[in-house]
């Protein structure tokens, strides 16, 4: 399994967004929904539409680690309910083209890959795959609120250190003190 990165650059999300958008308004939500809630693409692909239909919050249960997680979808209500306009409470939000055995399902994790991935070597950016959406997630609220414990316990990981290496904070600190570093 390679390691993946957060994207850092926000005109380089706009631009992640808008080539989904031009693909597909289903690979589309699920990269916003990824990196606008810091979901597992785990805890993401199983969703349904009555999952967020009119609700203030998401409640799952982490396939990873089994806790409850409550989520608020205050600052993306709208979008929620723009694509799920039309669709049946018990659709899932991302739905697999193919049907098994006449049932719909949700994309696989792997097809949710190849769909990242895609479109990173598409716009020239390696490192890209589903943990790429909460990484993104991570990275960006970190910048903006500098709250390493909220986002530890966001994240459920056990130390700060642990979160600020999964975001690629350490990373970034390393490459900074090195760019003007010579004996």
């Amino acid at each position: 399994m390679n390691f993946v990165q957060p994207i850092r650059e926000i005109e380089k999300i706009e631009e992640f967004k808008s080539l989904l958008k031009e693909r597909s308004q289903r690979d589309y939500f699920l990269f916003f929904m990824g990196i606008n809630t810091g979901l597992r693409i785990s805890d993401l692909l199983p969703l349904k539409v009555k999952d967020v239909k009119n609700k203030t919050h998401i409640t799952i249960t982490e396939e990873k680690t089994g806790k409850v997680k409550r989520f608020p979808l205050y600052t993306i209500q709208e979008e929620i309910a723009a694509y799920i306009k039309g669709m049946r409470d018990n659709s899932y939000l991302f739905p697999s083209r193919e049907k098994n055995n006449g049932v719909v399902r949700p994309i696989s994790r792997h097809q949710a890959w190849k769909i990242l991935n895609d479109v990173g070597k598409t716009l020239g950016m390696d490192s890209i795959g589903t943990h790429t959406l909460r990484k993104t997630f991570g990275y960006h609220f970190y910048q903006k609120y500098k709250d390493i414990a909220l986002l530890q316990e966001l994240f459920n990981h056990s130390a700060p250190s642990v979160t600020l290496r999964y975001i690629g904070i350490n990373q970034d600190m390393i490459d900074d003190a090195m760019k003007e570093f010579k004996l």
